[in-house]
């Protein structure tokens, strides 16, 4: 069974994604800004890491203490936040400086969203820091998938994939929302850990198992490495 590192694992998607897994037989890696609401996935057998994603050092210090547990098979970035400063911080930097300071999975797979067709791709004048909010949800979405592009071009031996899980009804997509949750969680754990010959490409966007073509900026080699510049500087931690 495969060992994987979840991000966000106190409600939502990043939860449901834990408890999949845990159920199929799978070694988990929880996190989580708050220990505490993970205790139930830790009697079950999860090995649980907390830190708040809006800091770097907190960051840093998740990253250090997942590679002291071992190679990862797979790591699902699901953390993520919809509105307020730490909006860039949580949903764009955190993920892309686990991905450069953990030690390189097998696979990597990043929760992104529909939302991210409406984003900008204009990185002048942000604040990556979160002192300030200069960007939407949907830009940040837009830079997440674009990372995962830019990874997968990088590192052609980890299989790395964006996922839209769809507007479900979580506390971030409010219980109206329309879209399917079981599909929403079902293909991230999905390209975490099948066999199967769609699941074990690389440089995917996809909604529902189905592989869709995303914002064309996503694509844009030359806006990859401006965003993976401007990530290195702020973070003073460059993608290998």
């Amino acid at each position: 069974m495969a060992r994987i590192f979840v991000t966000g694992c106190t409600q939502g998607l990043g939860r449901l994604a834990a408890e999949a897994l845990l159920d199929d037989g799978h070694r988990v890696v929880a996190h989580g800004r708050d220990a505490g609401r993970l205790d139930d996935l830790a009697a079950r057998g999860a090995d649980v890491v907390a830190g708040d994603l809006a800091d770097l050092e907190q960051t840093r210090a998740v990253a250090e203490r997942v590679n002291r547990l071992g190679r990862m098979d797979a790591v699902i970035h699901n953390a993520g936040v919809m509105t307020g400063p730490a909006v860039l911080p949580v949903n764009v930097v955190a993920p892309y400086l686990l991905t450069a300071l953990g030690t390189r999975p097998a696979r990597l797979v990043y929760l992104s969203s529909g939302m991210h067709r409406g984003g900008r791709a204009e990185l002048p004048g942000l604040d990556w820091s979160g002192t300030r909010s200069t960007a939407s949800y949907s830009d940040s979405k837009l830079f997440l998938t674009t990372l995962a592009a830019a990874v997968a071009r990088r590192w052609p031996d980890v299989r790395t994939h964006a996922v839209d899980p769809g507007w479900v009804p979580t506390r971030m997509g409010g219980a109206g929302a329309p879209g399917d949750l079981r599909l929403g969680v079902l293909t991230q754990t999905w390209l975490a850990t099948s066999d199967d010959p769609e699941a074990l490409t690389t440089g995917g966007y996809w909604h529902h198992r189905r592989r869709l073509d995303p914002h064309p900026a996503a694509g844009d080699h030359d806006f990859q490495e401006r965003l993976l510049d401007a990530l290195a500087e702020h973070t003073g931690t460059p993608l290998a």
